[in-house]
Formats: C-alpha cells, sequence, structure tokens
C-alpha cells in the first residue's frame, strides 16, 4: 500500500502517489478506461487525486467526479487548479482575478461532484492581476468552504514569498506548489525547494517521468513506440518533444536500467521514487492510460534510494540534467 506523508506544515495527510488525470482523461483514453485506472488507484492505496479544470476543457474534471461517486468523500484528498481559460475563452475566462476564481471553483465544484476540494490550487501566476486581489479570492473561497486548504503551481521562490506573506494576513496560509520535477528536470532545487521548506511548503510533482522519457521505452536513434505519448497528436508528442529531440540524453537514461536492476524496480519506479527522496516532496503525481500501470507505479512508495545509487544516477545523467531556475518563470505568461 501507498505511504501518506503531511502536506506542506499542515496537518493534511495525502499518499505519497497521487493520481492524475492531467493527458488521458477525457482525452487521450476513453472514460469506461479512465474510470478503471481510478478504481485501480482506490484499490492500490492512493486517495490523493489532482485535476484542473482546464485539463480536457473540464472534462477531467467531469471524468473524475463519476469515477469517484459513491467513495466516502472524507476518505479522499482531491485537488484542482484554476488558471487557463475554459468554456468562450472570453476576457475574464482565464487568469487569477476575484471574478475568475470564484466562478471557476463552482464550475470546478459542480464536475467534481463534491461540496469541496481539499487543495484549490493557482495553476500559473498571474502577472496581469495584483497578487492582492488573488490572494483575497483564495481567503474567501477557504472561508467559504469551498476549499480547505491553497497551493500554486509553477511559481518562483520570490512569488511564493510574496504569496506566503499575504495569505499570512489573510488568515490562511500556502502549503503546497506543484511543479514539475525529475532526474531529468530539476530547476527546484535551487531556489524554490529552499524557500518552500522556510515557509512551510511541500512540493507535489508532475511529470516525474519525463513525460514517458525515463521509462526507457524512448531509444537514440529509433522512432517513438506506436502507441506512447511520444506519437500522440492530442498534446502528449508536444509535451515530449524536448526530450525526445536530446539523443545524447536517451541514451544516457539507458545506463540507468542497471541502478534500477540493483533495486529491483523498474524504470518508472525508480524514476517516481527518486524524485520522493526530496524531503521537500510530499507526492509525486501518476498519470495512466490503463490500470495496471497504476499498480506497477504505485511499487516505488516506501522505497528508500542509497546514496551510492543517487551518486550513480547523478554520474549518468551528467549535463543532461536541466537545473537552471529561469525556467519555472517561463512557465508563467505575460499577457
Amino acid at each position: 500500500m501507498v505511504n501518506y506523508r503531511n502536506l506542506g506544515r499542515s496537518g493534511l495527510k495525502i499518499t505519497e502517489i497521487t493520481y492524475g488525470n492531467w493527458l488521458t482523461h477525457g482525452s487521450q483514453v476513453e472514460n469506461e478506461t479512465a474510470t478503471a485506472c481510478v478504481r485501480a488507484a482506490l484499490d492500490a492505496g492512493i486517495t490523493t487525486f489532482d485535476t484542473a479544470d482546464v485539463y480536457a476543457n473540464t472534462a477531467a474534471e467531469s471524468v473524475l467526479g463519476e469515477a469517484l461517486k459513491g467513495e466516502r468523500r472524507q476518505s479522499l484528498e482531491i485537488f484542482t487548479k484554476v488558471y487557463w481559460p475554459t468554456g468562450p475563452q472570453g476576457a475574464n475566462d482565464s487568469g487569477l482575478s476575484r471574478k475568475h476564481v470564484l466562478e471557476s471553483i463552482d464550475g470546478s465544484l459542480q464536475r467534481l461532484q463534491t461540496d469541496y476540494v481539499d487543495l484549490y490550487q493557482a495553476h500559473r501566476f498571474d502577472h496581469g492581476t495584483p497578487l492582492e486581489e488573488t490572494m483575497q479570492a483564495f481567503a474567501d473561497v477557504v472561508r467559504q468552504g469551498k476549499a480547505l486548504y491553497i497551493g500554486v503551481s509553477e511559481w518562483t521562490a520570490d512569488q511564493i514569498r510574496a504569496g506566503q506573506e499575504l495569505a499570512t494576513d489573510l488568515g490562511f496560509r500556502l502549503i503546497s506548489n506543484q511543479p514539475q520535477y525529475s532526474m531529468l528536470w530539476r530547476v527546484i532545487e535551487g531556489e524554490v525547494v529552499p524557500t518552500s521548506a522556510e515557509l512551510g511548503l511541500s512540493q507535489i510533482v508532475w511529470s516525474p517521468v519525463a513525460q514517458g522519457v525515463l521509462t526507457g521505452k524512448y531509444k537514440p536513434g529509433e522512432p517513438a513506440p506506436a502507441g506512447s505519448r511520444g506519437t500522440d497528436e492530442k498534446g502528449g508528442a508536444r509535451m515530449i518533444g524536448r526530450f525526445l529531440e536530446q539523443q545524447e540524453t536517451l541514451a544516457r537514461v539507458q545506463e540507468l536500467r542497471p541502478v534500477a536492476d540493483e533495486l529491483g524496480l523498474t524504470m518508472a519506479q525508480l524514476a517516481v521514487a527518486w524524485v520522493l527522496q526530496n524531503p521537500n516532496v510530499a507526492s509525486a503525481i501518476i498519470g495512466a492510460s490503463r490500470p495496471e500501470q497504476v499498480a506497477e507505479n504505485v511499487k516505488a512508495s516506501g522505497v528508500t534510494i542509497p546514496a551510492e545509487l543517487l551518486e550513480r544516477i547523478d554520474t549518468v545523467l551528467g549535463d543532461s540534467v536541466v537545473t537552471d531556475p529561469a525556467e519555472t518563470a517561463k512557465s508563467s505568461p505575460r499577457r
């Protein structure tokens, strides 16, 4: 079964493996398969589920809500996010304005078929809205009982610090950040992680297997396997393209197989276990297009990777690892 960790400096406990439905539900897989994957997650001991209103233009929330219907609500931790445009994409259909935040939480709750979410997250930093307005809107969402906790996603260290200061003044706290993080993408380590640890936030990391690259199925000089994310024209291929263009990186990933073998893990399990070695990481988000993928990936929970193997991973990947903290700021568009 899956271990639990506290989320930030709060009393909320979440499974260290979170089931997410970013590129799958309402898009890549049929609803019946999506529901089967959610059931597999529950059977494996996962109680934490992450989604966003923008995923499949709200369809992912609806699929997740239907899949979880009938489960004891108090036994689940349901997360969603707000920022990106949904619907007709009018002038106020995106960002973190008071109008968009308060309207979006109501839409998310309706689609998820719940009275509240455990964690409501700012999906990006909004350069077009005063931070004071955004944090006041989140404070009101909490006071209305529509969200129990507030988090952010892909915020820089300075943005997190400013947000936490305002949140504290308004009577609540930011408890999490949701960044991309993997063996190959470590841009949060230099600034975001130390700041988060200081201020009481944990990381809920997405893409721990680097869009599937760290599974080892993408080999240098060979086309992407049929049916893989690298061939998905609905968005998956675009997201993974950055890694697939780097043949040397693909070759170095293949050299990680002996490390996985030594630990008795698959390559995917090694990748998920690796991010969980960071004490500031509360949970790693996994997705699935087949139920058996969930059952396999949860085996990364509770794994300890010895220091010598962590050093060997660093040596193998070398300069293929991206560490520049400036990459985080690039993810929040300036409108």
